[in-house]
């Protein structure tokens, strides 16, 4: 993803969004989204400087937390959901060569299940520990005084973040759609838990609860 901006301060409510007319910054309260009675926390995570900030906060937690720990996370679990939830997806229209051979039909939990039984999701999380050692080292520095902004791993190789103005708006619409991507992760893994039906197929053939 494109190298994050230098955030900047502001009490308008277009910050970051360049007239694209959604709310967000300082003078934001959860209002936004539905919560008119909730006030804007006062903490660094409300410092108007964070994309997609709609002063939205209810339990305190960064009041408790590091705002740039939360960050991390905050975009770390979404765009591990980005990616399953594409995932949960194209496993309805198409096969990667091999994979029918090794686990049959099986979707979504079924395929998990799978995978663990072929030992396939063990590897996985060999690999991915392997990985996040390097993510745990880059956050290290980060709280420990380092430039480096949450999430940032300098990795652009379409160079999408050609300047500042682009920048920030990527980093807005990363941060949106990760947050889409939590919620409609949840709401996919729970419908074929309860239908036994993948995604497409519950579309094609919608089979009701009761």
């Amino acid at each position: 993803l494109p190298r994050a901006a230098q955030r900047t301060a502001t009490n308008g409510l277009k910050m970051q969004l360049y007239n694209d007319g959604i709310d967000q910054g300082a003078s934001v309260t959860a209002k936004y989204i539905g919560w008119g009675s909730l006030e804007r926390p006062l903490t660094p995570a409300f410092d108007g400087t964070w994309a997609g900030d709609v002063g939205f906060d209810p339990l305190g937690i960064s009041s408790l937390i590091d705002v740039r720990w939360l960050r991390e996370a905050e975009l770390k679990h979404g765009r591990v959901c980005m990616l399953a939830a594409t995932g949960m997806l194209v496993q309805d229209v198409a096969k990667f060569p091999g994979v029918q051979s090794v686990f049959g039909d099986a979707k979504m939990t079924a395929l998990h299940d799978a995978a663990v039984k072929q030992g396939a999701m063990q590897q996985l999380l060999v690999w991915i520990g392997f990985f996040e050692l390097f993510g745990f080292v880059a956050i290290v520095q980060m709280l420990q005084g380092g430039d480096r902004q949450p999430g940032d791993f300098g990795f652009d190789p379409l160079n999408l973040g050609g300047d500042d103005a682009a920048v920030r708006r990527f980093e807005l619409a990363e941060l949106k759609h990760a947050r889409l991507a939590m919620i409609g992760l949840g709401g996919l893994v729970h419908q074929e838990i309860l239908t036994k039906q993948a995604t497409f197929e519950q579309l094609a053939n919608f089979k009701s609860l009761s």
